[in-house]
């Protein structure tokens, strides 16, 4: 099938299609060798009334629908994350309710493990005070979450990014949160790239600095957290910190750039944990047939089979998460679209605007050399009416 494409340079240009996705379903009950979290986004609803940059409108139905869809292929779900659009978008009532609906599906779906994002959204940055009112504001969510029955991913706080003005006042919010939960959580580094509010986070601007305090935090509660993600596109980085763990706290890749490697390891370290990294990853939304195929594969023992799937992957996460990092969700929604998960490429806070048509069209271009355009007949028909929305004839 062929299509016509804008490139970066601004002509047109015939693109054939190479690949159809065909990434064979896990069996039901198969187990991987690592814990993959998928943060999964949500679909909007694009026939409320609402007026979108401020009000947000969620089709409950789709959104639980793709959460299913990425359980069956033996991924869990991390829940109101940044992925979400959590912070861009996404409200906290209506992230509990987000929460709220996905602890419901999971009940009814063997095997299936999800995880939700805990925050301090409700409190505007600029409404913070104190370092006690960013406490308060974990616990509201804290309570709300485990009321439902959640685990807990305690995330990275803009409040307290800007309240705090040491690392000491970090490790105060943390031993106030972590002594709390009633079960092992996992924490959430999200570097600058992602979200330039948290810039310094940990009390300091210098990495390695940072990195001893959250490590601090984690060594002085270590029986209340399961592990860390870290998102800093630094695979040097994590894998320094992967190694100074405490024993039986998981390292959670959020490096979107480098996952395939961290996934598989390097076999060093002094706990079984720490010689490769879990994940908790936004790109396994919008790869998640491969990442599924690839786990299996790595199982199995096959890791040369888990990199051959995975390898062409990684220019097209890398393609999603370019800078400005933190409008990758588009991308994603954008996947979801293009392969029949969901009708229409309108997001959250119109958010579908924040990448240009070339953007676009060289994803559609990298989904298909990843063999993960999995409708071809489909996603050419979708891609030529978005064509058509910019006065393309494709």
């Amino acid at each position: 099938m062929k299509i016509t494409l804008p490139s970066a340079d601004g002509s047109l240009q015939p693109y054939a299609l190479q690949r159809s996705g065909g990434f064979r379903p896990v069996e039901p009950g198969t187990r991987f060798s690592r814990i993959a979290y998928s943060a999964a986004h949500v679909v909007a609803d694009p026939l409320a009334a609402i007026d979108p940059w401020q009000q947000c409108a969620i089709d409950w139905d789709t959104t639980i629908a793709y959460r299913r869809r990425l359980w069956a292929m033996g991924l869990g779900v991390a829940e109101a994350m940044d992925t979400a659009q959590r912070g861009m978008g996404l409200d906290w009532p209506t992230s509990l309710e987000l929460i709220r609906r996905s602890i419901d599906a999971a009940r009814d779906v063997p095997g299936a493990f999800l995880a939700s994002g805990c925050g301090t959204d409700h409190l505007a940055a600029d409404d913070a005070g104190s370092i006690d009112d960013v406490i308060r504001a974990y616990e509201t969510q804290m309570a709300a979450i485990e009321a439902l029955g959640g685990r807990l991913i305690v995330m990275a706080s803009r409040a307290l990014a800007r309240v705090a003005t040491s690392p000491a006042d970090y490790e105060h919010v943390y031993d106030r949160v972590l002594s709390q939960a009633r079960q092992p959580v996992i924490l959430h580094w999200l570097g600058d790239m992602f979200d330039p509010a948290l810039q310094g986070y940990w009390g300091s601007a210098d990495t390695d600095a940072a990195m001893d305090t959250a490590l601090g935090i984690i060594q002085a509660h270590a029986d209340k957290v399961d592990g860390i993600k870290i998102s800093l596109l630094d695979k040097d980085k994590e894998i320094a910190m992967r190694r100074r763990l405490p024993g039986g706290v998981r390292m959670y890749t959020g490096d979107d750039f480098n996952y395939a490697e961290l996934i598989a390891g390097d076999g060093q370290g002094n706990a079984p944990t720490h010689r490769h990294s879990d994940a908790l990853l936004g790109i396994f939304d919008a790869i998640a047939p491969a990442a599924s195929a690839a786990l299996a594969a790595l199982a199995a023992g096959d890791e040369a089979r888990f990199h051959a799937i995975l390898a062409p992957t990684v220019p097209l996460s890398r393609h999603i998460f370019r800078a400005p990092t933190r409008y990758y969700k588009t991308g994603v929604v954008f996947m979801a679209w293009l392969n029949g998960h969901q009708d229409h490429f309108v997001m959250v806070g119109g958010q579908q605007s924040t990448r240009s048509l070339p953007h676009l069209a060289e994803l559609f271009r990298l989904a298909d050399g990843a063999g993960l355009i999995e409708d071809p007949a489909l996603a050419v028909r979708r891609m030529s009416h978005l064509l058509a929305l910019h006065g393309i004839d494709a």
